[in-house]
This record gives C-alpha cells, sequence and structure tokens, in this order.
C-alpha cells in the first residue's frame, strides 16, 4: 500500500505489540487532510497508524514523536484519547510513525452525517465537546509529564510568526491580504491569557463519539498541532472551524461547518461557564485561527499541485485560501 511497506510493519509489530497474531492489512482511512492515517488489522485486533503526508515536509510539523507522547501522557485523564501502542523512527519506514488502539465509535466528517442526528443530540454533541475542551485546559502540565512540551511564554507572538514563516515555505502564489492579515496579527498580538496544554486542531471530525450517544466523546484524535500554549487559541480555532469558509479544506461538506450546531457566540459561552476562562480578545484569537488554516490549506493545496496527496476531495482546497484570509481579516476587526 502507498506511504506502507507491510513487512516492514508486520516485523516491528511482532517485536513491538505483543498480541498481534503474524499478518497485517491495512486501509487509508479518509479523511485526512496532513498525517496519513491508516487501519491495521490481523484479523483479530485493530489499531490506527499515523505517518507524515509524502513529500517535502515543512519543519516541526508531523511530528510523530509529539503526538504520541501527549496520548501517552493523557491515558487515565479526564480527556478520553486512545491507548499509545508503539512509537517507530524513520528505520521502519523511511519515516517516523505512531499506533495507537482502535476505538470504536463514529466521526463524524460531514455535513451529510450529521444530518443523520437529531437536533438535539447535535447541540449536545457541540457542547460536550466544549466541556471536553475546557477539561484538557484544566490538565496541569507538570502532573501529565508534559511540562517541558512547550513554552507557554510569548506562545502568541511565535505562533504569528510561525505561520508566517510556514506560509513563505508552502506558497504557490502570491496574495497581499495575507501578508495584511499577519502585520495586523503581529500589532494587535495580546500577552497570553493562561497557559495550558492546548490540542491546535480541534474540530469534531478529530473525535470519535459514542455510536449510540453522540453527545459522548469516546476520545480525540489527531494530536499532531498539540503543545503548551494559550488555551483561548484553541477556542478561537474551534470557532473558526464552523465558518463555511473553511468547507473547501475538507472536501466541501465539513461536518463542522454545519448550520446547525450551535452560534459561535453560545459555543464560546458554553466554554467559559465550563473553564471560568472568560474569553477576552476573542477577535485576536479568531483572526490567528484563520491565519493558520489559511496557510496549512495552502499546504495541502502545494502537495496536490505535486501529486503528493492520498485520496479524494484535495483539488478544491486552494480556493479555500484567499476566502480564509478575508475572514481573519474581517475577525480582527471585531468579535460579533
Amino acid at each position: 500500500m502507498d506511504g506502507l511497506e507491510l513487512p516492514a510493519l508486520e516485523r516491528f509489530f511482532g517485536e513491538h505489540v505483543p498480541e498481534f497474531g503474524g499478518k497485517l492489512s491495512a486501509e487509508l482511512i479518509q479523511g485526512g487532510r496532513s498525517n496519513l492515517t491508516y487501519l491495521l488489522t490481523d484479523g483479530r485486533q485493530r489499531w490506527v497508524l499515523r505517518r507524515p503526508p509524502l513529500g517535502e515536509l515543512t519543519p516541526s510539523a508531523h511530528d510523530m514523536d509529539r503526538e504520541y507522547r501527549v496520548v501517552a501522557a493523557l491515558s487515565g485523564s479526564e480527556v478520553p484519547v486512545a491507548r499509545a501502542v508503539a512509537l517507530a523512527g524513520p528505520d521502519v519506514l523511511g519515516v517516523p510513525f505512531s499506533v495507537v488502539e482502535f476505538v470504536e465509535g463514529r466521526v463524524i466528517r460531514t455535513t451529510e452525517e450529521l444530518d443523520s442526528l437529531s437536533q438535539q443530540d447535535i447541540t449536545r454533541c457541540a457542547y460536550a465537546m466544549v466541556d471536553v475542551l475546557a477539561r484538557l485546559h484544566e490538565v496541569e502540565p507538570e502532573a501529565a509529564g508534559l511540562a517541558d512540551f512547550g513554552r507557554p511564554e510569548g506562545y502568541l507572538s511565535r505562533q504569528v510568526r510561525r505561520w508566517a514563516g510556514q506560509w513563505d515555505r508552502v506558497r504557490t502564489r502570491e496574495l497581499d491580504d495575507i501578508g495584511t492579515l499577519h502585520a495586523r496579527l503581529a500589532e494587535a498580538c495580546p500577552a497570553e491569557s493562561g497557559a495550558s496544554i492546548v490540542h491546535g486542531d480541534y474540530r469534531i471530525d478529530n473525535t470519535i463519539l459514542d455510536s449510540g450517544d453522540p453527545a459522548v466523546v469516546r476520545a480525540v484524535v489527531d494530536w499532531e498541532m498539540a503543545t503548551l500554549g494559550d488555551p483561548l487559541a484553541d477556542l478561537g480555532l474551534h470557532l473558526v472551524y464552523s465558518d463555511p469558509a473553511f468547507a473547501p479544506v475538507l472536501a466541501g461538506a465539513a461536518a463542522s461547518t454545519s448550520d446547525r450546531l450551535p452560534p459561535a457566540a453560545d459555543l464560546a459561552e458554553r466554554y467559559a461557564r465550563a473553564s471560568g476562562r472568560e474569553p477576552a480578545n476573542l477577535g485576536f484569537y479568531l483572526g490567528l485561527g484563520y491565519f493558520k488554516i489559511a496557510v496549512i490549506a495552502e499546504g495541502i493545496h502545494a502537495r496536490h499541485v505535486k501529486g503528493m496527496t492520498r485520496g479524494s476531495g484535495f483539488e478544491q482546497v486552494g480556493e479555500a485560501v484567499a476566502p480564509l484570509v478575508a475572514a481573519g481579516l474581517k475577525a480582527l476587526g471585531g468579535w460579533r
């Protein structure tokens, strides 16, 4: 399979996964736009493997070790995660990869999948996700063994610089507005509201929900952007994912953009109640979220242009970049 070498994986599993039965089959899990995610099985057990995308990687992105470390650290906490199984360096597949347990449940990626739920269940699910985000931000990094997982001081200014640098690495065209957005974010950057573990990519399709009750989050997944930083950056990005401008990044029908989900203002209020943290300067955090996902969308578009993506729906991702930048500039004008 493209991106995997099953004989090499079988040798690795034989040495590092005690419950492994001897022969693997794999399938690419659709929906990923960054790291490649595969479902593996030996006919009895199931695991999920994540590895970096094909092609050239941007510095610090697709960090398997960080993703695996935070998942292992949160095991047993009030934040639901998949059990960490194994971590490998590049000697097995040519790139690092991580393996976690397969968590039974449902992943809601599209508006069509979301529409199969009642309005009451959709609302309950949205609020449950915000409650889980608040619980993540309550975890003490030192107690979880993550005191050195990041540098919370100066996190916001570093984020602004980092994503500007990422744009320079992945851009396929000139876009004046992104320079304007970067400059305005740098000028408006506030002091951090606090310090916590941040997921960095928190939205409905990065959770596994209980099959019987969608208001129960069984696991939060896709931790590749996790670090220590300002918790309101997580909230701002979560709210940005509700903008229809984001839909092309996830093949045009992203569940997070459905108008059946509660309005962003309601979700922000729920977070404030659940966390006890007032979301001040939310316009900045929204602008930063738009900036980040615009750059990520351009990176995905760049890999697609070079023929380095696998799966469907990548051809329209580039169309999202300019509208996301425009929305970021609007958000900086004031939170409504």
